[in-house]
């Protein structure tokens, strides 16, 4: 969703903040994947199964149909939405995880994606 930010928002404030979460998560997604090789996961167990704050085929359609201030504003509730999955899903790891590592990597993402869900909170006013 961040790289269909540069060429669709007419936000300055939207655009900083999609670079820094791609920025963020870009580390995140190799560092599990990299555990996922490790710990022998096949990548077709991984697909198909609904994550919360995931986006459906029909949502990413309109954002990738809209821009401007429509752009941003989607965007943003798509975006927390998304966040808010991804906290939901690093609480589960912190109660049921036996990896210290990746049981780090949850508290980080919980840290991060709460403060980015306030900024884009105050974005939509």
């Amino acid at each position: 969703m961040a790289k269909l930010v540069p060429s669709r928002s007419s936000d300055d404030k939207v655009r900083d903040l999609a670079s820094r979460i791609e920025k963020a998560q870009d580390p995140e997604i190799a560092r599990m994947n990299e555990w996922l090789q490790q710990w022998g996961a096949a990548k077709q167990d991984r697909q198909g199964h609904d994550m919360a704050g995931m986006m459906s085929n029909d949502d990413m359609a309109k954002l990738e149909k809209s821009s401007g201030a429509e752009f941003d504003r989607m965007w943003l509730d798509m975006m927390i939405k998304h966040h808010e999955g991804a906290v939901e899903m690093a609480k589960t790891e912190l109660a049921q995880g036996k990896d210290e590592g990746a049981k780090k990597l949850a508290q980080a993402i919980i840290d991060g994606r709460q403060q980015e869900i306030t900024e884009m909170k105050a974005l939509l006013g």
